[in-house]
């Protein structure tokens, strides 16, 4: 947790880029303010409403800046946030958006939802490979509807248990393809805090913390 603090008060290369880019600018704009200033010709001075146009401007410059980094700030802080509830998830049943679940002891539970009546449902099941091991086909009506498959292949085989992936080509009435919101649920085996978005393990099967939708005990 230390380092996640510290990298609050970090400021991103673009933002550090962009003061230190602005405050060269600035002394420059100054400079040649005065440069100006002491060579004009008294009788013809030269017009001021110009510079304090661009004064103004450095400063809203200025300011829109400090507004990016107290906001990048605020993103960290809410991230660490993040961070550190995800660990509560350990040992709860999760469900997420994901195509993906783990086959064992004889099922793989899917939960899918149509956005309208198809015309057609078809299930396809892919292994880790990305092979065809079972193809079946699915429910026409609107709403969310449960699938679980028991292991056996189209092939009358058993598939080893793993990780298996649900496709559904669902065509409307129009003809139109249907896109489906596919989930699965599992219990949490654990938090991935290396990258850049928290990753949550379920049993083999892991999503962003993002595409968590539910938590039970």
């Amino acid at each position: 947790m230390p380092s996640t603090i510290n990298a609050v008060t970090d400021t991103s290369p673009q933002l550090e880029s962009s003061r230190t880019g602005l405050a060269n600018n600035y002394e420059m704009f100054l400079s040649l303010l005065t440069s100006q200033m002491k060579n004009q010709d008294p009788l013809d001075p030269l017009d001021s409403t110009q510079f304090v146009n661009q004064l103004v401007s450095f400063s809203g410059v200025e300011q829109q800046i400090a507004q990016n980094q107290n906001l990048e700030s605020l993103l960290i802080i809410q991230s660490a946030a993040a961070q550190t509830s995800s660990v509560g998830y350990i040992g709860r049943v999760a469900t997420a958006l994901t195509p993906d679940s783990r086959l064992q002891g004889g099922a793989a539970n899917w939960q899918y939802e149509l956005p309208e009546n198809a015309q057609t449902t078809n299930l396809t099941i892919r292994d880790s490979s990305d092979r065809v091991v079972f193809r079946t086909t699915g429910d026409k009506t609107t709403g969310q509807h449960d699938f679980s498959w028991n292991g056996q292949t189209s092939s009358g085989a058993t598939a080893p248990d793993g990780v298996y992936s649900l496709e559904i080509n669902a065509v409307a009435q129009n003809g139109a393809a249907i896109t489906a919101e596919i989930r699965a649920s599992a219990r949490v085996t654990g938090i991935d805090l290396s990258g850049s978005e928290v990753v949550v393990e379920m049993g083999g099967v892991n999503v962003p913390l993002s595409s968590v939708l539910a938590l039970q005990e």
